[in-house]
């Protein structure tokens, strides 16, 4: 069975997203739930960090963090590395607070891979790549950034998610 796809409409233009079902299951069925419910329409890249990772998935247009679900337990073990292009889930110190941000690594970035079972070693949790756009990754990642409220690198001109929809399956 083929991977889930989504699709992103962005203010910069489209990306499209393959997801890894099998290999981080719980993370793809709550992105996957997210992208559903049209939580992702309208949100905002609200950390850009070149030669890093675009951050997105939290925020609307007026900077107001969305009300989320509850978080789902990090499957960082499970082989996939943060490499250029892919996907990874946000979260904080927790290692199991991952809700709907999520990022797309603009460079390998080993670092972020898990390592070990405890508060340093877990890593972030990879779940899919970018399959078509990632020029118009590399393109947002060109964007002006100063310290705001809701990041240490906020786009000074707005880096919206538009729409985000699932892709029908290819028969």
């Amino acid at each position: 069975m083929a991977n889930p796809t989504v699709e992103m409409d962005t203010n910069h233009g489209k990306i499209v997203l393959e997801l890894f079902a099998a290999e981080a299951p719980k993370t793809v069925e709550n992105f996957l739930q997210y992208v559903s419910a049209g939580f992702f329409n309208g949100t905002l890249f609200h950390r850009v960090i070149p030669n890093f990772m675009i951050q997105g998935g939290g925020f609307d247009a007026q900077q107001r963090q969305k009300p989320t679900r509850s978080p789902i337990q990090n499957e960082a073990d499970n082989g996939l590395p943060n490499g250029r292009g892919t996907v990874a889930m946000a979260r904080t110190g927790d290692p199991h607070s991952a809700t709907a941000q999520f990022f797309i690594n603009l460079k390998d970035n080993g670092f972020l891979n898990h390592s070990g079972k405890n508060a340093s070693g877990w890593g972030y949790t990879v779940f899919g790549k970018v399959i078509e756009g990632l020029d118009v990754v590399d393109q947002i990642a060109k964007v002006k950034t100063s310290s705001g409220g809701i990041s240490e690198a906020v786009p000074q001109e707005q880096v919206r998610i538009e729409k985000a929809t699932v892709r029908p399956a290819e028969a």
